[in-house]
């Protein structure tokens, strides 16, 4: 019985522009030296997070308008959603991961904490490290001139009056020397009779 047959199809794909080549990249990164393999066009924000770790670093407009990605290159807040890797080679780039001293935090983060700076939290490392560089530059900010270094930082749940209470209170123990405690201290149990206790809310898990 004869049986019509047809050649296979190879599709080959041929991209309509070359591929980025790769290069070394270095930068100190939270007191850290840090060398990797990028591509010549990949920006900041993608190698910080996806080579080098630093998830804090958050991913948010890709344009330059929320300052979710804030970092400190040489101690100058940049967007790293906006800045090519290749252009912050042999700097040193500090994320929110490594504004802590070990175990202490900055005051900034500890006053965050304390004021309710944060709510849904997305958007606090940029406003966290873009606060830091503030006080290194001016110990005793006004409240004004705290509202003109965060207004590149958007922030969809708090309004911003206690971001701003916040940053006050951090400009405040910088300049009383108020060290923030240690976070590696034991902490109680807060349901030290066991997950049956009757007292536990609804929907907790048992």
């Amino acid at each position: 019985m004869w049986v019509a047959t047809f050649p296979m199809s190879i599709h080959i794909h041929v991209p309509m522009l070359p591929g980025a080549g790769r290069a070394p990249w270095q930068a100190v990164v939270n007191g850290a030296a840090q060398e990797h393999l990028v591509e010549s066009n990949a920006i900041l924000l993608d190698v910080l997070r996806d080579q080098v770790g630093t998830l804090g670093v958050k991913r948010g407009c890709d344009m330059g308008t929320c300052g979710c990605c804030a970092v400190l290159i040489d101690g100058e807040p940049r967007l790293s959603c906006l800045c090519l890797a290749q252009e912050s080679e042999g700097t040193e780039i500090t994320t929110v991961e490594g504004l802590s001293d070990g175990h202490h935090l900055h005051p900034i983060q500890q006053c965050f904490a304390e004021a309710g700076g944060s709510q849904c939290g997305f958007c606090t490392p940029g406003f966290l490290v873009v606060s830091a560089a503030l006080l290194d530059e001016n110990p005793n900010p006004s409240r004004d001139q705290i509202k003109c270094a965060i207004e590149g930082n958007l922030c969809r749940c708090t309004g911003y009056q206690q971001i701003v209470d916040a940053v006050e209170m951090a400009a405040a123990m910088r300049r009383d020397g108020v060290d923030t405690p240690d976070k590696t201290d034991a902490k109680s149990d807060p349901h030290p009779v066991g997950p049956d206790e009757p007292t536990l809310p609804p929907g907790s898990a048992r």
